[in-house]
């Protein structure tokens, strides 16, 4: 049981790691892993924080003031 508590808790440590990453970093990363599923015809773009408009957020950069945003191709 106290192993399922920890998971949450190094999760939270995790996360602002993540946002602290520069932004093409982050990418190249999300990019990888989008990859790895054979998940094809997509584009991922960083904006500014607020600005994603109709994509989907996948990530946050620069300390949280950036966001990479995945969108299907043709959309």
């Amino acid at each position: 049981m106290k192993r399922l508590l920890l998971v949450p808790v190094l999760l939270s440590f995790s996360v602002p790691a993540l946002a602290r990453l520069p932004c093409e970093d982050l990418k190249s990363t999300i990019a990888a892993g989008l990859d790895a599923k054979h998940i094809t015809g997509y584009t991922l773009e960083v904006v500014a924080k607020g600005e994603s408009k109709d994509a989907k957020v996948v990530g946050t950069c620069d300390g949280g003031t950036r966001e990479i945003v995945y969108r299907k191709a043709g959309k």
